[in-house]
């Protein structure tokens, strides 16, 4: 796990939006719910840190859509690319990053899978990691 001074750099595909995190991430969940499939064509792998941690440093082209009554998805109007997920709730403190936005090296890895009842046909989860047939609370 990183350390609190650490600092993460990442961005979207076109580098309209760029971000910094300053501190620990959170180790790597791949959700696998029909939500996360479709807004990015997959499966999910998402860090999170603490939301004040967030430092927007170009987002002149970050959009929030609400995608359910408890979350907002954060992208690239101009390039399309997945960046954040936010819980609606206000006493959530934390925010998810999508993992491939970050800049190596991460410092983080996969800890576990969320969700695979709900996860496609066309793949297998072999990655040793612990896997959750809903949220793994």
């Amino acid at each position: 796990m990183p350390s609190t001074n650490d600092v993460h750099r990442g961005q979207c595909l076109c580098g309209g939006v760029r971000y910094s995190v300053r501190g620990p991430l959170r180790e790597v969940i791949a959700c696998h719910c029909s939500q996360c499939r479709r807004s990015s064509g997959h499966h999910v792998a998402a860090t999170a840190a603490a939301r004040t941690a967030l430092h927007l440093e170009e987002a002149a082209t970050l959009r929030w859509y609400r995608s359910s009554p408890a979350a907002d998805r954060g992208f690239c109007e101009r390039c399309g690319s997945n960046l954040f997920w936010r819980q609606t709730d206000p006493a959530v403190t934390t925010i998810s990053i999508m993992a491939g936005t970050l800049d190596p090296p991460t410092g983080v890895s996969i800890r576990r899978h969320i969700y695979v009842a709900d996860r496609s046909d066309y793949y297998v989860i072999a990655d040793g990691a612990a896997q959750f047939p809903g949220a793994g609370d």
